[in-house]
């Protein structure tokens, strides 16, 4: 056996060893009781519909559910400031870390505010655990309310985001009492199907796209251990291969201002009706989720003969680098939705690196939903590590290949 072969199984089972542990480490019992897909379970292309479809607002049980002693259920305001930053707080110590705890997310305050305040949110659906002898904040759920198209069929469910328990704290199987509680305040509102995504493989996705990346600051994202160079590739090679043209394709591309709103929203709303599953935005969340805010969502526009005919976003989340002397923070951007009709999806993406570059970050990361891997190999993504499951609630329909998927969650 060569070494490349060598290589090559290596990596196979360590992928193999890496999926079964995913599905190991998790307790499927309290998913089980859940009106979601068993893992074995498939459905074809014809079944669109919930697993229960007869639920009654007056038959949801109207207490909180009971939390162990000395742990006390609160409702977080994201609009005061303290609030926000006790969320913000427990989520950079106590989120998403990479497999070699090199990384971890850092959603700032700013964007906690972006990403929970959206149009029509419920203040009780920002809910936190307290622990009551220091009135610390060590857990988190939250969910805003969406319009989902499942395959033609709109339904109103709401998005859940922000799973997050104390680290010192997961022996008290907090997550599952989160769950239940963010769902029972959901299903008071007669909304009864949800949209969620996880690192962790549960009871059953509907798709699961791999993370890409495009490197732009490619000496730093080496020195930090997000890239490293190949045995044929020296660092000047690297940084010749990574350059970013300094030439838009899209000449007159420019931020997004209020009086885009509709023109916006009739353009994304008709691209994203080719997916299988893709939000319903109303003018309200146009304005909410893409009118430019510094440090969190970039959204640019080209405008042809006073239509809006193409457009790129995408958004700030940082992530703090643990135990470098050198650097602290990655600064990363997140594709969000992107619409050509007037050049190449390619040549519109040619352009999104130059901005990404243009407000300096130091890499380019997307998910393989919409159309984002059809350009991945020419415009130099590389694929990473990580991949993300997308689930929905109460619904049952076949799963799909996640170019079907049309929506991005923070």
């Amino acid at each position: 056996m060569n070494d490349d072969n060598k290589d090559v199984n290596k990596k196979n089972i360590y992928e193999i060893l890496k999926n079964a542990k995913d599905k190991i480490k998790i307790n499927y019992k309290f998913w089980y009781t859940q009106p979601v897909p068993k893992i074995d379970e498939e459905f074809n292309e014809s079944i669109n519909e919930p697993f229960v479809s007869d639920n009654k607002v007056e038959d949801v049980r109207k207490e909180n559910y009971k939390l162990p002693q000395g742990f006390s259920w609160y409702v977080c305001d994201i609009k005061d400031e303290k609030d926000r930053t006790e969320i913000y707080t427990l989520l950079s110590d106590n989120y998403v870390e990479d497999d070699d705890n090199i990384f971890r997310f850092n959603y700032s305050p700013e964007f906690l505010m972006w990403g929970l305040s959206a149009p029509n949110y419920l203040k009780g659906w920002h809910i936190g655990v307290k622990y009551e002898p220091s009135n610390k904040l060590i857990g988190f759920i939250c969910a805003i309310p969406v319009n989902i198209c499942i395959n033609e069929k709109v339904v109103r469910m709401a998005e859940v985001n922000f799973l997050c328990v104390h680290k010192s704290l997961r022996s008290k199987r907090l997550a599952p009492v989160l769950i239940k509680e963010v769902t029972r305040r959901i299903n008071l509102e007669n909304i009864w199907q949800a949209i969620y995504t996880a690192g962790v493989y549960l009871p059953k996705p509907i798709s699961n796209a791999k993370y890409y990346h495009r490197s732009i600051n490619i000496k730093k994202l080496i020195n930090i251990g997000f890239s490293s160079l190949s045995t044929r590739l020296t660092m000047s090679r690297a940084i010749k291969l990574y350059r970013v043209d300094d030439t838009l394709n899209l000449k007159n591309l420019r931020l997004m201002e209020e009086k885009d709103v509709e023109g916006v929203q009739t353009l994304l709303n008709n691209y994203l009706k080719q997916f299988k599953v893709h939000p319903v935005f109303s003018k309200d969340e146009i304005s909410h989720w893409f009118l430019p805010i510094k440090n969190v969502i970039y959204t640019y526009i080209n405008e042809t003969n006073n239509i809006i005919t193409d457009m790129i976003s995408f958004y700030s989340l940082p992530s703090q680098i643990l135990d470098n002397p050198k650097y602290n923070i990655l600064h990363a951007a997140y594709s969000f939705y992107n619409v050509a009709t007037t050049i190449s999806f390619k040549n519109l993406m040619k352009d999104a690196i130059y901005l990404v570059k243009q407000n300096n970050f130091d890499v380019f990361n997307a998910l393989e939903v919409m159309e984002n891997k059809t350009i991945f190999s020419d415009l130099k993504f590389g694929e990473g590590d990580g991949s993300l499951k997308y689930y929905l609630y109460n619904w049952k329909c076949a799963s799909c290949d996640p170019s079907k998927i049309g929506i991005v969650l923070l």
